[in-house]
């Protein structure tokens, strides 16, 4: 069963340096989106990523196509 309400979750990579995000992967199956949030600003604005557009980015990611930004 899929909750509507997304279990936000940060990477265990995260090392509290204040660059992190949270994503809420329990959407996902239900919903088809994946939702990002800034880990500072819980309350603040979600980004509903498409499953293919989250899959592209932590590619990218993992691919270092972002630097050191």
């Amino acid at each position: 069963m899929t909750t509507q309400s997304p279990l936000w979750f940060k990477s265990s990579y995260s090392n509290n340096g204040g660059q992190c995000i949270e994503v809420a992967t329990n959407l996902l199956p239900a919903h088809g989106v994946v939702p990002v949030r800034d880990s500072k600003v819980p309350a603040g604005s979600t980004l509903n990523l498409p499953a293919a557009a989250f899959s592209s980015f932590v590619t990218g990611v993992k691919n270092g196509n972002f630097g050191n930004v």
